[in-house]
């Protein structure tokens, strides 16, 4: 692991790059013999330095003190490694082994410190799980959540005095339905077994969440072979809402996707799904729940008049950008445009 270390001395200020390897028993070795570069009164020489910090430190995961003895901070005078951000920013992405508190609070302050100095925006930790520990200790330094998942905690700070700029976490979560139709004019409907619908006897197009990293057109024809058994095919998107408050205070975006069947033998998914069919349109239209509401009736006249010939819905053309090589959609309606 990388780390810039910074010493201070009278009269000389040392910065430099070392290779290092901590051990949080009761003899702490902070890192190896290495030769830095010194700059003395505007001259640069060399010189050898072996460091050992021979204080103990308790390694219990919430109880160990924020704040070292004045000794020690004389002794442990470092900064966390970081990267540049695109923005002016810098990312700490902390290794998962354990740390004491009151060290991370030490090389924090210093840390904090140093990239004030060289005017940095935002702060960004990457906490693993593992570090669970050092998360209250940062908080008390000015951090708070940006975001969580699984394995770790975003924590940030902006550390200017003008308004922070920093980008807020993923406001929307993305959702599809999946409009099928046969040759008999039969679409293929669903009743799921939990949820809002579930034991409502409500017949309703196959539907799901985008996972992350999944295309929205992909995302239609895994989700409509899991609930259903059928292989499809992504045609169109025909339409798309945008409601707010919806999931964990999160907005969300719902495509309407078109899809053509590849096979037809329904194989309904036992977990979620308490029965499938295909089903004739206008008898899928005319479910009182479908009437009642005005966002499913402006869907089903979407898809009507798809059904019939009179509506154009944006495909997925693959695209790759400029600043990225991986491949990306655009969705766009090829009607009346020469690709």
């Amino acid at each position: 692991m990388m780390a810039c270390v910074k010493f201070i001395s009278r009269p000389s200020i040392l910065c430099f790059t070392i290779s290092r390897t901590l051990y949080f028993n009761s003899k702490i070795r902070l890192f190896s013999t290495v030769k830095p570069t010194i700059k003395t009164q505007g001259k640069l020489s060399k010189a050898r330095f072996g460091i050992n910090l021979n204080s103990r430190f308790s390694m219990s995961s919430s109880s160990a003190s924020p704040v070292l003895s004045e000794q020690q901070n004389q002794q442990v005078d470092r900064i966390l490694e970081a990267r540049n951000d695109d923005h002016g920013g810098v990312m700490v992405e902390m290794i998962n082994e354990p740390m004491d508190a009151g060290v991370f609070v030490s090389l924090l302050r210093a840390s904090l410190s140093h990239w004030r100095c060289q005017g940095k925006k935002g702060v960004w930790i990457k906490m693993p799980i593992e570090l669970v520990n050092l998360v209250e200790p940062a908080v008390k330094e000015g951090f708070y959540f940006h975001h969580a998942e699984s394995k770790y905690i975003m924590l940030v700070q902006w550390l200017p005095s003008i308004a922070s700029t920093l980008p807020v976490n993923a406001s929307h979560r993305v959702g599809i339905g999946a409009f099928l139709m046969n040759e008999k004019n039969e679409v293929l409907v669903v009743q799921e077994n939990s949820g809002n619908f579930g034991g409502t006897g409500v017949w309703k197009f196959p539907t799901g969440v985008v996972d992350e990293g999944e295309d929205i057109c992909d995302a239609a024809v895994r989700e409509v072979k899991e609930e259903t058994g059928i292989d499809s095919k992504f045609l169109e998107i025909l339409a798309f809402r945008q409601s707010h408050k919806s999931f964990f205070e999160k907005s969300d975006l719902f495509f309407v996707c078109m899809m053509q069947p590849l096979s037809f033998d329904i194989r309904p998914q036992e977990a979620e799904i308490e029965a499938a069919q295909w089903m004739p349109y206008e008898e899928y239209a005319a479910q009182p729940f479908v009437q009642k509401h005005e966002l499913l009736r402006y869907v089903a006249d979407v898809c009507r008049t798809k059904k019939d010939g009179g509506y154009s819905g944006f495909s997925a053309v693959p695209t790759v950008t400029s600043f990225s090589k991986k491949k990306s959609y655009l969705y766009l309606n090829r009607q009346d445009i020469d690709l």
